[in-house]
């Protein structure tokens, strides 16, 4: 398989995981359907929104040197737009909200008109392997957990240099492996997101160095994972009653089953997770 083919059958992965009713419906009802990422925790019993929000302004300080009413952001697999309209609202910045579900799409839309951010955030239906802007166009490019559904991340990470103007900054979060971990240990974990594998963050740091980005910073905040996913697990198990009105039998037993698996990748050390954040000479 080539890998525009590889790209393609993920997009097409992606699209199918994250514009299905069941998904939609667990993301919207157990993380609120706003911030749908690993959080940063405080105390090991915060709500998963709480959490998750606190990544978003973890992230946003890193550029926040970038941000103002006069600079345009590119946010890659937006989702339901919970990091752009804090951007939005927070910087009075432009956002550009690419993402591949048009469910989300549509639920983003109509809460940013109900908040009156409709002005300043474009949302467009795409894929982030073929980025539809001219070149040097950011100030900052944006992503929250979206690479790992990635089918050619070389390609995607390109893209989203070619983007990015210069002394523009590149800031994201993902789903990956530590650097240790054989390929074939995660499968098993990872197969409920329907993607091949993860990235490790020698393979991110390698791919920014190589494509002329400097200062490249990875704040590792991978012991988050294990206190985001039991509480992940715990909130699951709890609303069960609620989530069969909503979700598919079916797609409740998965994640039961699921969720425990990353519980224990996370406590053996297989994963990781943390803020990469570099920036254009």
């Amino acid at each position: 398989m080539t890998s525009l083919d590889s790209a393609a059958k993920a997009s097409a992965a992606a699209a199918r995981y994250y514009g299905t009713s069941d998904v939609d419906a667990f993301y919207g009802t157990v993380w609120g359907g706003e911030d749908i990422h690993t959080g940063v925790y405080i105390h090991p019993h915060e709500p998963l929104a709480v959490a998750s929000r606190r990544t978003v302004e973890v992230a946003a300080s890193k550029v926040a040197g970038r941000l103002g009413p006069g600079s345009v952001v590119l946010d890659l697999g937006s989702g339901y737009g919970g990091p752009t309209r804090y951007l939005a609202e927070t910087f009075g910045c432009q956002v550009v909200a690419l993402n591949i579900s048009e469910a989300q799409n549509e639920r983003h839309r109509k809460t940013n008109a109900e908040l009156g951010l409709d002005g300043l955030i474009k949302v467009v239906t795409g894929s982030f392997q073929d980025i539809p802007s001219p070149d040097r166009h950011f100030d900052v490019v944006w992503s929250q957990e979206a690479f790992c559904h990635s089918g050619n991340r070389e390609e995607l990470l390109s893209e989203a240099v070619r983007v990015l103007k210069p002394q523009g900054h590149l800031v994201f979060t993902d789903l990956m492996a530590a650097d240790h971990t054989p390929p074939q240990a995660l499968r098993p974990v990872i197969a409920r997101l329907e993607v091949d594998g993860f990235a490790t963050p020698a393979f991110y740091r390698q791919q920014l160095t190589a494509l002329g980005l400097a200062s490249v910073d990875f704040d590792d905040r991978s012991d988050q994972m294990l206190t985001h996913y039991l509480r992940l697990t715990e909130e699951t198990r709890q609303r069960a009653k609620e989530l069969q009105g909503l979700i598919s039998p079916a797609y409740l037993q998965g994640l039961l089953e699921n969720l425990p698996l990353w519980v224990e990748a996370c406590r053996n050390n297989l994963t990781s997770w943390g803020i990469f954040h570099a920036h254009r000479p």
